[in-house]
């Protein structure tokens, strides 16, 4: 399908579309590398993805074969750039064959840049001198099978602008004219050159509508990864960059993470700005890396971030510092927010293993940990703040949240429940009508696909694994019968502690268990969420408070039910349990009876 029908369908339905961009590789790993990426981009449905030819058409053949596999096995409509620069007719209609074979229908056509080693474009023999023959020539041979995009240059093409950066007024119309020129011969929608100033943009639409050009022309956003390359592109591409955006960049300009979020940051607000004025495209230059756009494509909501493919089993965050944590303790699984807050000076952050959790200092406890979203908030308010008669009436709240028919928790951050809770939401109604409180769990998973909607996580082609566990407030009766029912038990594993630090355990100080873990190709074995007794101790503070900062504090001062909140929080132990056999084990055994 040509692109051009794409944008149309869409405009008819007043929605926003995507596209990325990406280019060839340089090695063979390289390449396995993109396409897995691709994979995982693609399944945000994108309306197109384009491909570039290589600098002065050095990797033609390459080219032609990611398009072929693009198009055909990861099945996204493909669009693939095509150049004059060391092409003869011949094997630019070679070329234009090779993929209307390969049943692809959309082309970028362009002059190119200047051949290796030299400063400006070269006519080659037997070829052509600019992109407007090439568009005249793939519609004079090939008809309407090709839909054709043409570039289009906010700034001026490169060659329009002078040492200092500027373009004379003259230089500039000549340039629009020319595209004018290019769209008339047979070109259907206009992608830009990158730009960082998003006014030039906007003026650069208005001017090619005042001579006559209506086509789409879809703005070309290229995140800023990282400095150098950013002055790089820039530079070569001789393209502005707003003062406020130098001022930016430059305390940050070695600290390629910080970078990196800013380039999100701006990258959002620049696409708001464009789809504030009624552009209803973005294209994004990726390089080859998908994080920055597909965050970009999250904060402006065109992409439902529920279908994204999870790489660990939390989500991980766009913190400058912690690109490479990958473990972490289970406790906070529904409090990231609070557990980023609480490890945010930390020098190191575990990769690989969690190691020893008593070098790193926890934040102390402050007011943000229990701060919550006004809608949070209100929600909360309505579902928790219902009068309490009697402890069953606490029981209730948890059995009710247990199986959906509230949404919030004070002990979650998240909304609702998540896909593996519903997986055992029956099993936690029993456990949890027992008084046994839950506010943590995940189930027992033993070699389940990676790509599994409810437990899935860490890409394509993988296995994942998880160890049942639960975590929970209960009383101290409740917790000595749990505590003989274990023993007949041995692959149960436990910790308790009550809010003056009263514990008991069947685990050593510094046995660290990893509770979930992912087997996936060509990768070390990757254990994501642990079981830590350091950490346990630490959380436990969080834990009690809750129940009077997130819970007891919806009641007035010498309320019943607040009386009610206060005893269980100076009473109760909240447990820590983990059932060691993920392949024959049965946690919800240690509750029979009880």
């Amino acid at each position: 399908m040509k692109v051009i029908e794409k944008i149309r369908e869409a405009a008819k339905e007043d929605r926003v579309i995507f596209s990325f961009e990406y280019f060839p590789p340089k090695t063979q790993d390289g390449v396995d590398n993109l396409f897995e990426r691709m994979e995982r981009m693609v399944a945000h449905n994108p309306s197109f993805c384009d491909i570039t030819w290589g600098a002065g058409g050095s990797t033609a053949d390459l080219t032609l074969d990611i398009s072929n596999r693009m198009q055909n096995t990861i099945c996204v409509e493909t669009m693939m750039h095509l150049t004059c620069t060391n092409m003869p007719v011949d094997k630019i209609d070679h070329a234009l064959d090779t993929i209307k074979s390969n049943g692809i229908q959309n082309v970028l056509a362009l002059r190119g840049d200047p051949p290796h080693g030299q400063d400006k474009f070269v006519q080659v023999e037997g070829g052509f001198a600019c992109a407007l023959d090439l568009v005249r020539h793939i519609r004079a041979k090939y008809g309407d099978y090709f839909g054709i995009t043409v570039a289009g240059y906010p700034e001026a093409h490169p060659d329009m602008i002078t040492s200092d950066g500027g373009v004379s007024e003259e230089g500039y119309q000549s340039d629009l004219a020319y595209l004018k020129r290019k769209v008339d011969a047979g070109g259907d929608l206009i992608i830009t050159q990158l730009f960082y100033d998003t006014d030039i943009f906007l003026k650069f639409v208005n001017d090619c509508r005042q001579i006559g050009i209506t086509c789409p022309i879809v703005p070309g956003i290229m995140p800023i990864n990282n400095y150098k390359g950013f002055l790089r592109m820039t530079g070569f591409c001789k393209t502005k960059i707003p003062d406020e955006i130098k001022a930016a960049l430059e305390p940050i300009k070695d600290n390629e993470e910080a970078v990196k979020a800013y380039g999100i940051h701006l990258g959002t607000e620049m696409c708001q700005k464009i789809l504030a004025h009624g552009i209803k495209t973005v294209h994004l230059y990726t390089l080859n890396m998908e994080k920055s756009a597909l965050a970009i494509l999250m904060n402006l909501g065109l992409i439902d971030e529920t279908k994204v493919q999870r790489s660990l089993p939390w989500r991980r965050p766009t913190n400058a510092f912690r690109s490479k944590e990958n473990v972490r303790p289970i406790f906070w699984a529904n409090r990231p927010k609070s557990y980023i807050s609480r490890t945010v000076g930390w020098d190191q952050y575990p990769h690989g293993r969690w190691g020893d959790s008593r070098n790193p200092s926890y934040g102390a406890l402050s007011d943000y940990q229990f701060m919550r979203r006004r809608s949070c908030d209100k929600k909360i308010q309505e579902e928790w703040g219902v009068p309490l008669k009697c402890i069953e009436d606490v029981h209730e709240r948890f059995v009710n949240c247990c199986l959906g028919k509230i949404r919030s928790n004070p002990w979650s951050e998240l909304d609702g429940l998540q896909p593996e809770t519903m997986m055992i939401n029956k099993e936690l109604e029993t456990v949890n009508s027992k008084g046994f409180l839950t506010i943590n769990s995940q189930p027992a998973v033993n070699g389940e696909k990676s790509d599994s909607p409810s437990v899935g996580w860490g890409g394509p082609g993988g296995y994942v694994y998880q160890k049942a566990y639960l975590e929970f407030f209960c009383s101290p009766i409740k917790l000595n019968a749990l505590v003989e029912k274990c023993k007949e038990l041995p692959s149960l594993t436990y910790m308790a502690v009550n809010k003056d630090g009263d514990s008991i355990s069947n685990v050593e100080s510094n046995d660290v268990n990893a509770v979930t873990w992912g087997v996936f190709p060509a990768k070390e074995i990757i254990q994501p969420t642990v079981v830590d007794p350091v950490s346990f101790m630490v959380w436990k503070d969080e834990a009690f408070d809750i129940w009077t900062k997130g819970w007891a504090c919806l009641f007035q001062e010498g309320d019943a039910s607040r009386q009610i909140l206060d005893e269980v929080r100076k009473s109760y132990f909240l447990v820590s349990l983990v059932d060691n056999d993920y392949v024959n084990g049965n946690i919800y055994a240690a509750f029979k009876d009880i």
